[in-house]
């Protein structure tokens, strides 16, 4: 797609997205999507777009902490824990004793856990990356990455609707899967995949997050004779120099 005079760049659309980690061997949660879905043929990370009813107030009475955020960053973290839900059956921040498995997913998030009597700490998410799509892509998204410590006594588990299959995988075992054609995976994925590798375990991961800048990527491409060269921002921490890619794969 070449974008002309008459063709202005889509308006990207806020996601949330969560790195879901657990230890013994140090892992991150994976999925995969139904086939037809947005980035069906990848292994992703839970994730989606915020929706309108993220940022309803109705939420304040069931959060922890509220306070401590303002509206739009309140609403990237209850979308980060309701995709997280929905697509992987985990709840992250849920009061001792709430289990997702004690939720009715049918009621719809926020009332069931408004029915279960749990309040959600959103401070149990790290914020980790943020990604915006370039202007060539037609599907653009302004991604918010976090990462979350896996919580005890909850199993994942896909729902057969969004998502088909799930994985708990080594970060840097992902990326040589990738880099080997095993394994089809977006570029900001195997970015981050990487940039996770860099820790040895949950606590240093989330440790290294809280300390480092979150500055947003937003990659260049240029044509490549094998497809395109993707240059990022050497201040994103992300290593200098580009990248080359096969073809349009810069979604989140």
């Amino acid at each position: 797609m070449t974008l002309t005079n008459r063709e202005p760049a889509a308006v990207p659309r806020t996601a949330a997205t969560v790195l879901l980690l657990r230890d013994d061997p140090f892992e991150v949660l994976m999925v995969r999507r139904r086939r037809g879905g947005t980035f069906s043929s990848a292994l992703v990370f839970p994730g989606g777009k915020v929706e309108p009813h993220d940022s309803d107030a109705a939420w304040l009475a069931h959060l922890a902490g509220a306070e401590e955020f303002d509206d739009e960053q309140r609403a990237l973290r209850v979308a980060a824990v309701r995709e997280t839900f929905e697509e992987a059956s985990i709840l992250i921040g849920g009061a001792a004793g709430t289990a997702a498995s004690g939720i009715d997913r049918a009621l719809g998030l926020r009332a069931a856990v408004a029915a279960a009597g749990a309040v959600l700490d959103l401070a149990l998410l790290h914020p980790f990356a943020r990604w915006i799509t370039p202007e060539l892509e037609p599907r653009r998204f302004d991604t918010h990455f976090f990462l979350a410590a896996m919580p005890e006594g909850q199993t994942a588990n896909q729902d057969d609707d969004e998502t088909v299959a799930f994985e708990w995988v080594s970060p840097a075992a992902a990326v040589a899967r990738a880099e080997a054609g095993e394994q089809s995976i977006l570029f900001p994925t195997m970015m981050n995949l990487r940039r996770l590798a860099e820790s040895a375990d949950t606590a240093s991961a989330l440790a290294a997050a809280d300390q480092r800048e979150i500055v947003t990527v937003r990659p260049v491409l240029e044509p490549h004779p094998d497809g395109f060269q993707v240059t990022i921002d050497p201040a994103a921490g992300y290593g200098s120099g580009g990248h080359v890619i096969p073809r349009l794969t810069t979604g989140p």
